[in-house]
């Protein structure tokens, strides 16, 4: 059965725990000189975990967070700044 309303959902902690991710993998690839945002992009759209570096764990510690939640958490903080900006 398919319904017409959409669904809503909450993630909880793991908006959390995703944000702790994101940011440990943004400073392990900026301390190895990578450009986190294409790093990021390049895993987020292939699952493909050879575009985290490994240093400071953080290609095993993104694992352990689905895609969809890390996009999820990046959308939500990109549609909160928009908000303060208004």
């Amino acid at each position: 059965m398919v319904s017409d309303e959409t669904m809503t959902f909450k993630i909880g902690t793991e908006e959390n725990r995703a944000e702790k991710v994101i940011k440990n993998a943004y400073l392990a690839m900026s301390e190895k000189g990578y450009n986190p945002v294409h790093q990021l992009v390049g895993y987020l759209l292939s699952g493909d975990p050879a575009y985290i570096t490994s240093h400071m764990d953080a290609r095993s510690t993104i694992r352990k967070v689905e895609r969809d939640e890390l996009l999820e958490e990046l959308v939500r903080t990109y549609l909160k700044n928009l908000e303060k900006k208004s």
